[in-house]
């Protein structure tokens, strides 16, 4: 009896020595890792749809900054290379190189999804194609200067679908028209929306070479209508933007009674004392208005040509910052 109580409590002994030195120290450490796995940390590497990253910083829900997020908590992740789309799921990946593989194959799945050998579109001739029977979808990309805007144009404009005509948003994001947006348009016979947003110089002529439509907009409903008019036959513009110039803010000077004067350097083309102007930073537009005053020197002038410096002042507008871009245009009638 007392060898089998003896060897009892030995084999009690060594199951708790092995339960203590290894199975508990293993499960230990594997609910370590897998809350590791579970939580965000500042310094992961990421991918959320077509954009990725590293975080660089993560603020929670009150805006205090946090170095880790565990699962349901909601943060603010600052570290994308451009802004996920609303519902795309974040993932981390191990390696940086891999977050850009990932990404890459995604777009190149839904360009191959998207791309349809079509003749170039435009609104101009949008009716005609319709009447003929060479369109049945209507593909745009649209970019806006927050997700917010994007989601709106994008479901306005689809609801614009009828029996002859689907208007498909194949593309949607923030920030300015760029010469990729371009090229995808291109690729894929679609035309190019930007809302409170301005082409890029290589977009601007990537879009003439391509012969792709870009169309950029202030206002929500114009577009719209654009699009609506254009599908019934009746888009006929009276009016279309002729730009005049280029301008980049270099320093900016605040005089008593006048507002903020901007010292410039004109780039391309010219600027006219009668022109209507746009004040771009980077790639959004910030106002739409008129020159106040335009001066060479202490001097008042009609118009500054490319490759001068000039001082010129906006009506009602004072919120000029260096780096800025000022683009002249005027409005021409159309004959059609």
């Amino acid at each position: 009896m007392e060898g089998a109580s003896s060897s009892i409590i030995m084999l009690v002994v060594l199951i708790a020595v092995f339960y203590f030195m290894l199975i508990r120290p293993e499960n230990k450490r594997k609910k370590k890792a897998q809350e590791m796995r579970d939580s965000l940390k500042k310094g992961d590497t990421i991918v959320a749809g077509m954009a990725y990253g590293r975080v660089r910083a993560m603020m929670d829900d009150r805006g205090r900054v946090v170095s880790e997020a565990g699962p349901s908590t909601p943060v603010e992740v600052l570290g994308f290379n451009e802004v996920p789309d609303a519902g795309d799921i974040l993932n981390v990946v191990e390696v940086d190189k891999l977050s850009r593989q990932v990404v890459e194959e995604r777009r190149d799945k839904l360009k191959a999804a998207q791309l349809k050998n079509l003749s170039k579109v435009s609104l101009d001739d949008l009716f005609n194609q319709m009447a003929e029977g060479e369109l049945k979808d209507l593909n745009i990309i649209v970019k806006a200067d927050v997700q917010g805007s994007v989601e709106a144009v994008r479901q306005a404009l689809e609801k614009l679908s009828n029996d002859e005509v689907r208007v498909k948003c194949i593309h949607g994001g923030v920030g300015a028209i760029t010469g990729s947006d371009i090229m995808f348009a291109s690729a894929s016979n679609a035309i190019v929306i930007g809302f409170n947003v301005r082409p890029d110089s290589t977009a601007r002529q990537t879009a003439e070479r391509e012969n792709v439509d870009v169309r950029t907009y202030r206002v929500i409903y114009s577009a719209i209508e654009d699009v609506e008019n254009a599908m019934k036959g009746m888009f006929k513009p009276v009016f279309q933007e002729v730009e005049l110039g280029r301008i980049s803010v270099r320093n900016t000077f605040k005089v008593s009674g006048v507002g903020t004067i901007a010292g410039a350097y004109v780039q391309e083309g010219k600027v006219s004392r009668n022109a209507q102007v746009r004040v771009v930073r980077d790639g959004i537009v910030i106002h739409e208005g008129k020159i106040a005053s335009l001066k060479r020197f202490k001097d008042d002038a009609k118009e500054v040509a490319a490759g001068y410096e000039c001082g010129i002042s906006i009506d009602n507008f004072n919120d000029i910052q260096e780096g800025d871009t000022i683009e002249a245009f005027v409005m021409e009638q159309v004959q059609r």
